[in-house]
């Protein structure tokens, strides 16, 4: 008789326990290595390189290359998630969120991490065939740092800021395949993103505070301690300056920068309600809050869809 798969082995914060959990166990293990469960992160990686093409002026002649970093974002996200929990299986199997984790509770094993790894990176060879050349270039050069993210953690206490280098690169593929260049309000739009990361990164990283701070592991939540909320409302602040900034340089208006008010109040929200102490909830909370950054991506980008797109033809 078959039995009825075990979520226990379905992180905490996977959204589709459901349609995962139905799965043979090791297609259940893939995709819970890839994420597939949670599709926030690859929200978050894709929205900056949406942006890139709309302020860039690409919105509506190149939707198809907004649909093609969509297809690269989960692709590569996934292959990310996958190189990440092959690194950090040691320090996963010590965490309580992360010890069900497929490699550390030995639902996958670490051949087949690799073969899947592959797999997902030749999808994202497809997306990158379709790149103009000097694009695709970019996009190589982001190899370097997604391979040193997972070990950021053991060696410096800003994690989530070398994790905004690489969750932000999309953006500067977006601009180079619109534009031919890499220019200065590319490099704007890019810092204000790296900001947006750090904070919604620390926000996510409360959940496990006490036991990164057990096993060694560092990160901007236990930097900042009791002054999370106002850290991250600081790097927030920082996001929406410099995107003010990169709208200015391609629209010297006022009115391109009302265009971030909604995103801004958004933001503002995030902040008001973070709840960062221990007390029970506050996990889900804070989970909840980092969630939300998908419609605050969402409201970027029509933000740079109303400032980058020419109305004359």
């Amino acid at each position: 008789m078959q039995t009825k798969p075990s979520h226990a082995e379905i992180v905490p914060d996977s959204e589709h326990r459901g349609l995962v959990g139905r799965l043979p166990p090791t297609l259940r293990g893939l995709a819970l290595l890839a994420r597939v469960d949670r599709p926030i992160g690859w929200w978050l990686l894709f929205w900056p390189g949406a942006w890139g093409v709309a302020l860039a002026g690409g919105a509506v002649e190149r939707w198809d290359l907004i649909l093609l970093l969509l297809l690269g974002s989960i692709a590569m996200r996934g292959a990310g998630c996958v190189f990440n929990d092959i690194v950090d299986r040691d320090l996963d199997a010590q965490v309580a969120r992360t010890r069900a984790r497929p490699i550390p509770s030995g639902l996958v094993s670490i051949k087949l991490a690799w073969i899947w790894l592959v797999a997902l990176c030749l999808i994202g060879l497809v997306v990158l065939l379709q790149l103009t050349p000097f694009a695709a270039i970019v996009a190589l050069a982001s190899l370097a740092p997604v391979a040193a993210y997972p070990f950021m953690k053991r060696i410096t206490w800003w994690p989530q800021a070398w994790l905004g280098i690489v969750f932000s690169w999309a953006l500067l593929v977006g601009w180079s395949d619109i534009a031919g260049a890499l220019d200065t309000p590319m490099w704007l739009l890019y810092a204000g993103s790296i900001a947006w990361v750090i904070g919604y990164d620390t926000i996510y990283a409360l959940q496990d505070r006490e036991d990164d701070a057990m096993i060694g592991i560092r990160s901007s939540a236990l930097r900042m301690g009791s002054h999370v909320r106002a850290g991250v409302g600081v790097f927030y602040i920082a996001a929406i300056a410099l995107w003010a900034a990169a709208f200015w340089q391609v629209r010297p208006d006022p009115l391109a920068i009302a265009a971030l008010v909604p995103v801004a109040v958004h933001l503002a929200w995030q902040v008001v309600t973070l709840k960062p102490d221990t007390h029970e909830g506050a996990g889900t909370a804070a989970l909840a809050r980092f969630r939300s950054n998908r419609f605050a991506g969402l409201l970027m980008f029509l933000a740079c869809v109303v400032v980058g797109t020419s109305l004359h033809p």
